[in-house]
């Protein structure tokens, strides 16, 4: 491009840009830009989180560590909790309210303690998990990375905190007469079902409570009720004798009630199969792969929103 000058010499001119009257959308698409934080698609997701599969194990080793690093006992206070809890229980469920109908006293105190901690290891991912991103926006802000590693990695830290806690189970069970057997193996499979049920769950409430952080307020009384209504305390089929059939079974099928009872029957002599629903472990799968899988799509559909506005 030339013009004329004011002394009559030519001048050369800048020539056009190869860009100009391009969209900014259009811009970046030539240039291969992509908007910061946008949601990457779903198995690209998946991958990324298998990357940051050491992070997730060490933030969640790490937030154990300092759970209870200001109390004098520290993590003993991982046991002391549930099995004072156990007692308080037995004392008004037990004592008062002779909530062990159908079960004697050496079935009904194993069988009390270890609802109660397996109950826990819920009630306990789903808190951290409605607390997984309102919680920690500095770091989901500052940093870029996949955030269902929040939800996972909390619900990780329970599943450690139970381990733990199992062996004051163990002894519990042993003391009142019900010895290792094969059927402990059970356990495994029931641990891994209840851990993903659990990981689902904290990742839906992860996204509500990110969106409504008032929602950690209100999520204790709901976990109250669902707790009172899972057998934690009393045996569901026991209390309910004499109810409609549909109705106990309904009650039984409470994921909660599920999960319990399956590492009940592994445990204690005295729990029998008649005190669990037909088909026990298919609905142990199926609300563990249906929460799971549902809770990981929903959650990741909302990634780009996390940690703005």
């Amino acid at each position: 491009m030339s013009e004329t000058t004011h002394d009559g010499g030519v001048a050369l001119g800048a020539a056009p840009s190869p860009d100009e009257g391009l969209t900014a959308a259009e811009l970046a698409a030539k240039y291969g830009l992509s908007v910061s934080g946008a949601r990457p698609a779903l198995m690209e997701y998946v991958r990324q989180l298998w990357g940051r599969r050491h992070f997730i194990l060490a933030f969640s080793q790490a937030k154990l560590t300092a759970q209870y690093s200001q109390a004098k006992l520290g993590q003993l206070w991982q046991v002391a909790t549930p099995l004072l809890n156990a007692a308080v229980y037995y004392f008004i469920f037990g004592v008062l309210l002779k909530a062990s109908r159908g079960l004697d006293r050496s079935t009904y105190i194993p069988f009390l303690v270890t609802g109660v901690f397996v109950f826990t290891f819920t009630q306990s991912s789903v808190m951290a998990g409605v607390r997984a991103i309102s919680g920690n926006l500095g770091l989901v802000r500052a940093l870029h990375f996949p955030r269902a590693s929040l939800p996972i990695s909390f619900a990780l830290q329970q599943l450690q905190q139970l381990l733990f806690s199992m062996i004051v189970v163990f002894v519990v069970t042993i003391a009142f007469g019900s010895y290792p057997g094969l059927s402990w193996l059970l356990i495994v499979p029931a641990l891994v079902l209840q851990f993903m049920f659990n990981t689902g769950l904290a990742m839906i409430l992860a996204r509500m409570g990110a969106k409504t952080p008032d929602l950690a307020q209100l999520m204790p009384f709901i976990l109250r009720t669902w707790m009172y209504a899972s057998g934690v305390m009393f045996s569901i089929s026991g209390m309910l004798a004499g109810k409609p059939e549909w109705f106990i079974r309904l009650m039984q099928a409470n994921p909660a009630a599920v999960y319990m009872d399956l590492i009940r029957f592994a445990l204690i002599d005295g729990y029998g199969a008649s005190h669990l629903p037909p088909h026990v472990w298919a609905l142990a799968l199926f609300w563990a792969v249906a929460v799971f899988a549902g809770g990981f799509v929903y959650f990741w559909k909302a990634e780009e929103r996390y940690g703005r506005g």
